[in-house]
């Protein structure tokens, strides 16, 4: 498994469009806008997808985002505090459904 994700993948990103070049064009301009300057600013929609990319469980994006919330001015403690916001809602996701299990066991329990 050590060498399932290959760094040159990230690298070679944009040979997706191989496939379907139509397709490609078509997502990569929309990342392209997604990620513009807007109501958010750069620095903070690379703290997202930082956050994002590690509830995604992405090793890729991990790697991309890091370096572009270095390339945007944040700091570790930010892109620290931006993953446990992450995990907070990835852990709270999980607690919540826990109420389902409490019902199944009420109905089995009766």
């Amino acid at each position: 498994m050590s060498d399932y994700y290959k760094a040159e993948h990230l690298r070679n990103f944009g040979k997706i469009s191989e496939g379907s070049p139509e397709l490609a064009e078509k997502f990569f301009a929309y990342y392209g806008a997604v990620f513009e300057e807007g109501a958010l600013s750069a620095r903070e929609k690379a703290l997202i997808a930082l956050a994002v990319a590690h509830t995604v469980q992405c090793p890729y994006c991990v790697e991309a985002y890091s370096k572009a919330c270095l390339q945007e001015g944040s700091d570790l403690e930010q892109m620290t505090e931006a993953v446990h916001v992450a995990t907070a809602i990835r852990g709270g996701a999980s607690l919540i459904h826990g109420l389902q299990m409490m019902e199944q066991v009420d109905k089995l329990s009766m």
